[in-house]
């Protein structure tokens, strides 16, 4: 029997491609809300960033993030998304 093949996904930040499950996502909820999605299936337009520092802050500071998700995010949303995902993806 064959193996099903596993979904891949592109971060928004360096564009490399990876398993979904690596990636985290990013959702803009019906409500407009931008927040993480840690079970990958939250209703709304997501975005893929790879669990890394590095790219989680590239994605906020270059607008990749919002630019995917096409949202608007004021200095302090910008700001409490960038904490939620550092927080997220670790040290």
């Amino acid at each position: 029997m064959a193996r099903a093949r596993e979904p891949e996904r592109t971060c928004v930040a360096c564009r490399g491609k990876g398993p979904k499950r690596d990636l985290l996502r990013v959702v803009r909820a019906p409500d407009g809300a931008v927040k993480i999605d840690p079970g990958g299936k939250a209703a709304g337009r997501g975005a893929y960033v790879h669990r890394d520092r590095a790219c989680a802050r590239t994605a906020i500071e270059r607008g990749a993030l919002v630019r995917a998700l096409r949202a608007r995010l004021d200095p302090d949303g910008a700001a409490r998304l960038r904490d939620d995902i550092e927080r997220e993806v670790g040290p």
